[in-house]
C-alpha cells in the first residue's frame, strides 16, 4: 500500500477547520434566533429541553469550539511531524549519498 500526501494538505485542512470553528458559534446563535417564535409553544419536557438548550447556548458553543481547538491542535502536530519527517528524510538521503563509495561501483573493462 502506498500513502502519498502533498506537503500542504494538512496546512490547508487546518485553515479550513479554523474557518469552521469561527462559523460554529454564529450558527448556534442563528439556530436559537430561528427557534425563538416556538418558545411559547412547548409544554412539559419539550419546554424544559428548549429552555435548557437556550440557557446553555454559550456553554455548548464553548464546548464545541474547545473540541474543534483540540482537533486543530492535532492537525498542527501532524503537520509539524510530517514537515520534520520530510526534512529528516532529505538530510538522511544526503548523508547516505555522501558516505557512499561511488567509485567502487564503476563498471569498467579495465
Amino acid at each position: 500500500m502506498k500513502f502519498d500526501m502533498g506537503a500542504q494538505v494538512l496546512s490547508t485542512l487546518q485553515s479550513q477547520s479554523q474557518g469552521s470553528s469561527t462559523d460554529l458559534g454564529l450558527l448556534i446563535r442563528q439556530l436559537i434566533q430561528a427557534a425563538q417564535p416556538l418558545e411559547g409553544k412547548f409544554h412539559g419536557s419539550g419546554k424544559v429541553a428548549f429552555d435548557l438548550f437556550k440557557s446553555r447556548a454559550d456553554e455548548i458553543t464553548a464546548a464545541l469550539n474547545g473540541s474543534l481547538a483540540a482537533i486543530l491542535g492535532g492537525q498542527a502536530g501532524m503537520d509539524a511531524a510530517f514537515a520534520t519527517g520530510t526534512q529528516e528524510q532529505g538530510e538522511n538521503a544526503k548523508t547516505q549519498m555522501a558516505a557512499g563509495n561511488f567509485d567502487a561501483a564503476r563498471f569498467s573493462g579495465r
